[in-house]
């Protein structure tokens, strides 16, 4: 069984009521009359501008954001949690909220996301294929199945039968970022948008293999949202030419 991070107890948290030793996470602070948005982790530097760019077009909106795995998102999501837009690093979460009778008509792309191998600065051991994170004296790091990283990495696995064996599998892809900025593994599985906004805290490897497991990221306007026309310009801004701007500059691509 591969090892999991400590991050997996929020899910153990959200399921099974918060067994001892686990923390039960603590909503973000609402602003009154804001767009609330559910948005994958992946997102925040680039949806954190987007917000400021639609406070500015609309004097009389606001956004705050929740950012987490996707998945996780969208257990919150079906069980109950209040949210006007919800933002999916991959199709699959956002069908399990369709699934569930949540969405306000049909999502759509707004951009698509690839992954990249990212280690210390310098590449220190030298990593230049997915076949590297399978070999001896690497500490590497993914995310856990559920999540969009996590289900494309097994894809990139399946397709080529190379299968790797984490030191921890992470709830999203920021946590993994994280675990390689800090210096607790030697590389990691994360998005091209990621490694990106890590500057030079990363260095970036990419790998022909990832071209196999594309994710698109789909937006789309909740059904009981307590703004709805709020929530739809929203989604607009993100779908508009200055959006797709921003996007492209994150280091997303077209959808």
């Amino acid at each position: 069984m591969r090892p999991v991070g400590f991050t997996a107890c929020l899910v153990s948290a959200a399921l099974l009521a918060a067994p001892v030793g686990c923390a039960r996470k603590s909503p973000s602070p609402r602003s009154a009359g804001s767009v609330v948005v559910f948005a994958a982790a992946s997102l925040r530097p680039l949806f954190t501008q987007i917000g400021q760019r639609f406070k500015a077009d609309h004097p009389g909106d606001g956004a705050d954001f929740e950012f987490a795995g996707s998945s996780e998102l969208a257990t919150q999501l079906t069980q109950g949690a209040p949210a006007d837009v919800f933002a999916s690093a991959d199709t699959a979460q956002m069908d399990t909220v369709a699934t569930a009778g949540l969405l306000d008509g049909d999502p759509a792309g707004f951009a698509s996301n690839t992954l990249v191998i990212v280690t210390a600065p310098g590449n220190p051991k030298k990593t230049a294929s997915f076949a590297d994170l399978a070999g001896p004296g690497r500490a590497v790091v993914i995310c856990q199945p559920p999540v969009p990283c996590g289900s494309a990495t097994r894809r990139i696995e399946d397709d080529t039968g190379v299968h790797l064996t984490p030191v921890s599998e992470e709830l999203s892809v920021t946590d993994v970022l994280d675990k390689v900025t800090t210096g607790q593994a030697d590389a990691g599985l994360v998005y091209v948008s990621d490694a990106k906004s890590a500057g030079d805290k990363v260095a970036s490897v990419d790998f022909p293999e990832a071209a196999s497991a594309v994710n698109t990221h789909p937006i789309a306007v909740l059904k009981h949202a307590p703004h709805p026309a709020a929530a739809r310009r929203f989604v607009e801004l993100v779908m508009s030419g200055p959006g797709q701007q921003a996007l492209a500059r994150a280091g997303f691509a077209k959808p």
